[in-house]
């Protein structure tokens, strides 16, 4: 059954994308919605999983985060994803695709070494067909 979110539940939204810590005091101000309208739509929004999860962003060079890979990833066929993928702490996002490749990865590392000990690991994945690897040179824009 798919959630239908309204006029109201997009205002919400709006806001918490923004800052998702707001109480919801200040979110009813901004959207003109009472509090505790919006208290009950956001339980909603959340047991019907149009939220996931409430999260932060961070400063990738603060935390050391700041080497940033792209790749893309051709696969044998049927191949499920493993826990070098999955569950991996580098790997921040997965996106299957259509076109040469099957995967796309977004992944995060402290520097070049620590990305080399990754992809070492890696290859020996026998799923894995091909890669194509792009390190990210300027963050312009990147949300949660």
């Amino acid at each position: 059954m798919e959630f239908r979110l309204d006029k109201k539940d997009l205002r919400i939204v709006s806001v918490l994308k923004e800052d998702a810590r707001l109480p919801i005091r200040d979110i009813a101000k901004k959207t003109g919605i009472r509090p505790s309208t919006v208290h009950q739509r956001i339980k909603a929004l959340r047991k019907q999983g149009v939220i996931e999860k409430f999260t932060l962003k961070l400063d990738n060079k603060a935390i050391g985060e700041n080497f940033i890979v792209i790749m893309w990833i051709k696969t044998k066929p049927a191949t499920i994803l493993g826990d070098n993928i999955i569950n991996n702490k580098h790997v921040r996002e997965v996106f299957g695709i259509t076109g040469e490749y099957d995967l796309m990865l977004k992944l995060k590392f402290k520097n070049v070494e620590e990305f080399n000990d990754y992809i070492i690991k890696f290859r020996k994945d026998r799923q894995i067909q091909s890669t194509l690897t792009m390190i990210v040179t300027a963050n312009i824009k990147e949300e949660v």
